[in-house]
C-alpha cells in the first residue's frame, strides 16, 4: 500500500464522506454529547487538525482519518475528563478568544476491512508531524486502550500501568503510543460520560436494561450504570493519559 497522507485543509473533497467510512465504533460510543460540539464543524473549523489518508490503489477512497483539536490550558494540568474536557476547552477557547496553546488526539480511525494491517501507527505518526508543523512543542492524547473491553471490572488505575517482561505496556494501543516516544502521564476517570434512556440503551446496544445496577455491554471498558426506577442509563468511560513530546 502506498499511503498519503494529508491534511482535511489540502483535500477538501473529502469532507462529505468524512464521518461515512467503515468503521469499528459501537454505536454507544458515537452518543457521546460533547462530540457535537467538535464533529459538526470539524472540516470548516479545524481542517488543519483533521488527517485523511488513501492509497494508490482506492485513490479518493479513505482508508483511515485522524483528528485532533487545539485547546487552552492556561497552565492546569491535563483534564480528568479527558477526551469530553479537551473538546469542552478547545470550544470554549474559540469562543472566549483565548490563546490555543496545547493540542490533543481526539481519534485514529481505520477503515473496518484494514483493521489489523498497520495504518494506526502511520496515522499518530502523522499526527504527530502535524501538531509540530501548527507549532506545538506537545501532543497530548486520552488513549482508549484498545484490549480494555475485555476487562471491564478492572479499575482504569491499574489496567493503565500493567506492563510486559520487556516493561512496555500490556495493552497493544498504549504500546504503539509508547513505541512512538510518548509517556503514560495519569488516567482520566471520566473522559466520557454517555447518558441515554433505557430505550436508547437498548437501541444502541441490542440488550435489556431490565435490571439495576452495572451492565457488562460489548466494547465498553466499564459496566454501564442502569438505573430503572429512573429510566436512564449512563457510561463513564475512563482513558489514558498520554503525552508526546515534539521535536
Amino acid at each position: 500500500m502506498s499511503l498519503r497522507i494529508t491534511t482535511l485543509a489540502e483535500r477538501p473533497e473529502f469532507a462529505p464522506a468524512l464521518w461515512e467510512m467503515d468503521n469499528s465504533w459501537r454505536v454507544f460510543m458515537l452518543n457521546d454529547p460533547i462530540a457535537d460540539l467538535f464533529y459538526p464543524v470539524a472540516a470548516t473549523d479545524y481542517a488543519e487538525y483533521v488527517l485523511v489518508a488513501d492509497d494508490d490503489a482506492e485513490p479518493g477512497r479513505m482508508v483511515a482519518r485522524a483528528c485532533m483539536i487545539p485547546f487552552a490550558t492556561r497552565g492546569a494540568e491535563l483534564p480528568d475528563d479527558g477526551w469530553d474536557g479537551v473538546i469542552r476547552q478547545g470550544w470554549l477557547a474559540v469562543k472566549r478568544d483565548r490563546p490555543l496553546d496545547a493540542v490533543s488526539a481526539l481519534e485514529i480511525t481505520v477503515r473496518s476491512d484494514l483493521l489489523g494491517s498497520g495504518l494506526s501507527p502511520l496515522m499518530l505518526a502523522a499526527m504527530r508531524d502535524q501538531a509540530a508543523r501548527l507549532g506545538f512543542r506537545e501532543l497530548v492524547a486520552p488513549v482508549r486502550p484498545n484490549q480494555k473491553h475485555l476487562e471491564p471490572h478492572t479499575p482504569m488505575t491499574e489496567y493503565a500501568f500493567r506492563s510486559r517482561d520487556d516493561g512496555l505496556p500490556h495493552d497493544a494501543w498504549l504500546r504503539v503510543h509508547v513505541r512512538a516516544g510518548a509517556k503514560i502521564v495519569k488516567v482520566a476517570p471520566r473522559s466520557m460520560v454517555i447518558p441515554g434512556t433505557l430505550a436508547e440503551w437498548r437501541e444502541w446496544t441490542g440488550l435489556p436494561f431490565d435490571r439495576p445496577g452495572p451492565v457488562e455491554v460489548p466494547g465498553a471498558l466499564n459496566p454501564v450504570h442502569c438505573d430503572v426506577a429512573h429510566d436512564h442509563a449512563v457510561y463513564v468511560e475512563p482513558n489514558v493519559w498520554v503525552s508526546h513530546p515534539l521535536s
